[in-house]
């Protein structure tokens, strides 16, 4: 039977699905936040910080393979502000261009802008305002860097119409979301070796794989309103595709780590980067959103995994 389909006649119908909101009014922002500023903090994920570390943590890692060791505090503060800014920046232009979609979509149906919180011109107003502060983070890097920067934004503002014509949204969003493990070698080293591509690759790679994981939760909604996504392409055989993935992101992140002379210590963690990839495909089910749901926020273990590979790699 397909994941997509409703059970045939006569069989006992599918246990109900777990509530996946990803809009939740009990959490931190509703408790010390104020009222007027919930909306805007939820419109660009400030409560949903999951996506936040898993743009982050590759990039920290870059950063120390470009640094061979502890980055500077300068660079960690401006590449992790700049991660935040990013990351919110393309939430609140999904959140735009997906405003009439959002409601018919059981996880993202109380979304700020879908449900009135907020109007598209005050989400406008402060979509222009967060790159208003991620210009002022040009004057803190290097040339090089800033015009890495600067073509960053088409990116960014592309991926959330992706997914209307292509199955393949999650290559974009993982482009440009790991950018900035190649600005970190651009403001560190100022070039980038084939091995930091590699190594961007390989994230790149990650990052379709498990938020095609993360597709799945959404699959039959995505049905519905006529958007396309990975697992929508994958169907019954994700497994397989996201293993393929995941087995080519391993094989990047070696090569990486041979080609930039890390020592033992970084293929040791790699290893153990590559047991938590078999262990989420044992675990991952076509027809069980919420366990795909825990399998995605997960790849946070293997982003930090990645940081002390990378750190047992340079200073050992």
């Amino acid at each position: 039977m397909s994941f997509m389909q409703s059970p045939p006649s006569g069989k006992q119908p599918p246990r109900p699905l777990p509530d996946l909101s990803d809009m939740r009014h009990d959490d931190w922002v509703e408790r010390w936040l104020p009222r007027s500023w919930g909306p805007y903090a939820r419109l660009c994920r400030l409560d949903r910080p999951v996506g936040t570390w898993l743009t982050l943590l590759p990039c920290l890692a870059a950063l120390v393979q470009a640094a061979e060791g502890w980055p500077t505090l300068w660079r960690l503060f401006i590449f992790s502000l700049g991660a935040l800014l990013m990351r919110g920046i393309g939430c609140t232009l999904n959140d735009i261009f997906d405003r009439d979609l959002d409601h018919q979509v059981e996880r993202t149906r109380f979304r700020p802008l879908t449900s009135g919180q907020i109007t598209l011109r005050n989400a406008l107003y402060f979509l222009f305002g967060q790159f208003a502060v991620c210009a002022l983070l040009l004057f803190a890097i290097n040339e090089y860097s800033r015009w890495m920067a600067v073509a960053l934004v088409p990116i960014v503002i592309i991926y959330p119409l992706c997914k209307r014509f292509t199955y393949w949204p999650q290559i974009v969003l993982g482009i440009g979301f790991n950018w900035g493990m190649l600005m970190a070698w651009s403001d560190t080293q100022n070039h980038i070796p084939l091995a930091a591509v590699a190594m961007w690759v390989g994230a790149v790679l990650w990052q379709v794989g498990y938020d095609s994981i993360y597709a799945y939760v959404d699959v039959r909604d995505d049905l519905k309103v006529g958007v396309k996504s990975t697992a929508m392409r994958f169907a019954e055989r994700g497994k397989l595709w996201i293993s393929g993935f995941y087995v080519a992101t391993f094989a990047l992140w070696l090569y990486g780590g041979l080609a930039l002379g890390h020592h033992a210590g970084y293929f040791v963690v790699l290893a153990l980067i590559g047991a938590h990839f078999v262990w989420q495909m044992m675990v991952f089910d076509l027809a069980r959103p919420d366990r795909n749901f825990m399998l995605f926020r997960s790849n946070m273990t293997a982003g930090v995994m990645l940081i002390v590979a990378t750190l047992l790699g340079t200073l050992l």
